[in-house]
């Protein structure tokens, strides 16, 4: 059922061989028989097997040309699942997203080389989304839910913790995999929300806020903001004191919610 050709390691390709670890995937992705599933990178197709079993519909979106083939091969005679062969960052998935009359689930082991970048396309289009369940470098699972005043809390974790209630689920070790990566494995829960977690007005404003605290790391709010073109720097200190915030912090220590209140209050500090 699967290929035998070799892993390719330019697409950092690792594949999920450990059954169990599958099944638990699947039972934790909570598939109903209606669902819609968006499986990215399906590879050899551990996943996909029963993915296919189990929901109405099943679009999959793998790079790897020849992989694409395979499966389009395998599962020509099956209606349900629809394979594009393509680059997840390339294709049109908004398009691909709008087809139905049901929010979509992504079940996935994300390429870990373009994992965070994979995510912030899921952002954009979390009104289409129900759930996503993710396998991800455990690095990077690390930082998305990660709290303030911690190496590992960053751009990422706010930026998303915003508009996803995100949980970790379970750790998956090297041993899972063909060939073993030389990193723990984590699997993510993503669940949308209704509404942002805090308001932030101008959301933009707020992805650059919190990037420029985090530019750089052992520097203050104050001297980052100072340099980071939001706002006049004679205007930074009456900034931070019509938010309550000490600028001698760093960014790191800051909640979802302070970062809200000074992307709220640059509406009127912008230089």
């Amino acid at each position: 059922m699967s290929s035998g050709r070799r892993p390719l390691k330019s697409l950092g390709q690792n594949f999920l061989v450990d059954r169990n670890i599958v099944e638990r995937i699947i039972r934790g992705a909570a598939l109903e028989p209606d669902d819609q599933v968006l499986e990215v990178g399906p590879g050899r197709g551990a996943l996909t097997a029963h993915l296919s079993e189990r929901v109405a519909r099943l679009l999959l979106v793998e790079y790897d040309h020849a992989l694409a083939d395979e499966l389009s091969e395998r599962y020509r005679e099956n209606q349900r699942v629809r394979v594009i062969d393509g680059d997840i960052l390339a294709v049109d998935l908004e398009a691909l997203l709008e087809d139905g009359d049901k929010r979509w689930k992504v079940v996935a082991n994300l390429p870990y080389n373009i994992s965070t970048q994979v995510l912030f396309r899921f952002l954009e289009l979390r009104s289409r989304l129900s759930r996503m369940l993710l396998m991800l470098q455990k690095e990077v699972g690390d930082r998305l839910t990660a709290l303030p005043d911690c190496s590992d809390y960053g751009v990422t974790t706010v930026i998303l913790g915003l508009w996803f209630d995100i949980r970790r689920e379970f750790v998956v070790p090297p041993g899972c995999f063909h060939p073993r990566p030389r990193v723990d494995s984590v699997v993510l829960s993503f669940t949308p929300l209704d509404a942002p977690r805090a308001q932030v007005g101008d959301e933009e404003i707020f992805r650059r806020v919190v990037k420029c605290a985090f530019a750089t790391r052992r520097k203050t709010l104050f001297n980052c903001l100072k340099r980071g073109e939001l706002v006049a720097p004679d205007g930074v200190a009456e900034l931070l004191e019509s938010c309550g915030i000490d600028g001698r912090r760093r960014g790191e220590t800051l909640s979802l919610e302070e970062f809200a209140r000074l992307s709220r209050h640059l509406s009127g500090y912008r230089a």
